[in-house]
């Protein structure tokens, strides 16, 4: 065997690492950019949403005419008048600030007998029976200001419990089984909820103004990540090949 069939694959096995290392740096530098990007439209979204919470509440009217159209309704101040129909009220069971209770789902029926399911807030665990809060059961007419919620299309995870509708206890909001459980046609219910906003009920019950907006923002520490492994690469690679250079062969 010659000297250079013996120096050929040393000739060959820097090109396949540099092949490796620019690969590599590709797949970095696009999870880097890819994160760039999810950065940007996070932000956009989070200003929208809080331009829609600061706007001006519209007619129950507007919201329907938006969805109907397929347009984007989530976090859109709205206003409806109806009677309340405390009876057939429904329990998702929530957390707020802490404390363990329920959201009280609660039919709007509108002056055109079609219905709203009005989340009016957050009620404790031991008042998750109305008798337990009869001031808060508002009658007559009502006006509710509030924020428009798109309704799920199915279970949000498997590690989601199962809604028991025996007991009166939801842990995903499933419009159409919440309807249905009270006798509610489904061709009459509206087909989102409205989240009541803080306006104080009778006697403090239910807690209003509970709707949450938590969008995580960590795209920025994430494009630093991908981008800083890309340096790193570099910086590894150019050390290398420096000290490799530095060294003077053997003949």
């Amino acid at each position: 065997m010659t000297d250079i069939d013996h120096a050929a694959p040393r000739r060959r096995l820097p090109v396949f690492t540099g092949i490796l290392v620019l690969i590599a740096l590709a797949i970095l530098i696009s999870l880097g950019t890819w994160q760039v990007e999810r950065l940007h439209w996070k932000e956009g979204l989070i200003a929208d949403i809080a331009a829609r919470q600061a706007a001006s509440p519209v007619p129950l009217a507007d919201i329907e005419a938006m969805a109907a159209a397929g347009g984007d309704i989530e976090y859109r101040k709205v206003t409806a008048s109806g009677r309340y129909i405390n009876n057939k009220e429904r329990h998702f069971f929530a957390t707020w600030r802490g404390q363990t209770g329920y959201y009280i789902y609660t039919p709007l029926e509108l002056a055109d007998g079609r219905i709203l399911f009005v989340n009016r807030g957050f009620v404790p665990y031991d008042n998750k029976e109305p008798e337990t809060r009869m001031q808060g059961q508002l009658t007559d007419q009502q006006t509710v200001t509030g924020l428009a919620r798109e309704k799920l299309p199915g279970k949000p995870s498997w590690v989601v419990p199962d809604n028991d509708v025996a007991k009166n206890i939801f842990y995903w909001k499933d419009l159409d089984v919440m309807a249905e459980s009270v006798g509610l046609e489904k061709a009459s219910v509206i087909p989102f909820f409205v989240d009541a906003d803080s306006t104080l009920n009778p006697a403090g019950l239910p807690i209003g103004g509970v709707t949450q907006v938590d969008l995580p923002n960590d795209h920025l520490q994430y494009a630093f990540t991908w981008y800083g492994l890309a340096a790193v690469l570099l910086v590894v690679v150019a050390i290398s090949w420096f000290r490799k250079g530095a060294k003077t062969p053997q003949q």
